[in-house]
């Protein structure tokens, strides 16, 4: 029995082929998973906004395009051996649609493509994919490019030094769903801790003729070194596949996808408020700089 029993794709709205897609065929056959294919589409336009009215005939020529696409999708799918329902969904408002998909249909991964937002927008407007981060029930697979249909590397990103993700047990959630989906791909599972110091240093840190002490920094390394071999090791994870490295993780992490190759990086959503929701998280902002994909975590 395969990793992934339910797989729901949110397809191109244009109805183009995508890497998501790609990826989401790749994953249903060699899982053997139902793929839940859905569109969520702009309503007919309306051709005279002033009456509320609109062309009959391009109304059924927008709607018979649609239809015509269900059809051959399902057909194809059919024949690369897919069992799969393929809908289409007319909203302006695709988020709620979406979560009520997975609601209804309970897939063990949502999969999309990337929706890449300008820098100012996504200053005033938090863009969709950014929302399925936040608020969907299950892992978010988000595809900026799929060199392979399934992935060839998987990476799991993980802060141990973080008391949030070791008090919900973040590190290991990411883990587990990274090596199941290396297990089903047969792909080897990296582990990746992109270490920040700085954020240690605010508050009580002991300062040194207005500086650090290069001992503390040396022991904090340490420490953090310490935490990092134990998740390793209470895992399993190779020695040469285990990557320790100082810097800003997102940095980091879109440098090591790079070095690697990698296709996948496991990482981790916690719920935030305030000025921190505002802000986002790591995981949202390697959304618009890792050039492999995210598979986001709860």
């Amino acid at each position: 029995m395969g990793q992934y029993q339910r797989l729901l794709l949110i397809a191109d709205r244009n109805l183009h082929p995508s890497p998501a897609m790609t990826r989401a065929e790749a994953l249903a056959r060699t899982c053997g998973a139902v793929l839940h294919v859905r569109v969520f589409a702009d309503p007919v336009p309306v051709v005279h906004v002033w009456e509320e009215k609109t062309d009959d005939a391009s109304y059924q020529r927008y709607l018979r395009r649609y239809r015509r696409w269900v059809a051959d999708e399902e057909q194809r799918l059919g024949d690369l051996g897919i069992e799969a329902t393929v809908e289409v969904v007319f909203t302006t408002h695709p988020l709620p649609d979406i979560l009520r998909a997975v609601e209804d249909l309970k897939p063990d991964l949502l999969i999309k493509d990337v929706t890449l937002e300008p820098a100012l927008k996504r200053v005033f407007i938090t863009p969709l994919d950014c929302h399925l981060l936040r608020e969907c029930a299950v892992p978010v697979h988000l595809v900026n490019q799929a060199r392979y249909g399934v992935p060839h590397r998987v990476v799991a990103a993980v802060d141990p030094f973080d008391p949030a993700t070791q008090i919900s047990g973040l590190n290991d959630t990411i883990i587990r769903s990274a090596s199941a989906m290396a297990l089903q791909c047969d792909a080897p599972l990296h582990l990746l801790y992109a270490y920040d110091l700085s954020a240690a240093f605010n508050g009580d840190a002991p300062l040194v003729g207005g500086g650090w002490s290069v001992d503390f920094v040396e022991e904090l390394r340490q420490a953090l070194h310490m935490a990092f071999v134990s998740l390793a090791d209470r895992y399993g994870v190779p020695a040469e596949r285990r990557h320790f490295i100082m810097g800003l993780p997102v940095p980091v992490i879109s440098e090591f996808v790079e070095q690697y190759q990698a296709d996948v990086v496991v990482m981790g959503t916690v719920h935030r408020v305030g000025i921190d929701r505002l802000i986002g998280s790591n995981t949202e902002r390697a959304l618009y700089s890792v050039p492999g994909s995210i598979l986001a975590v709860r």
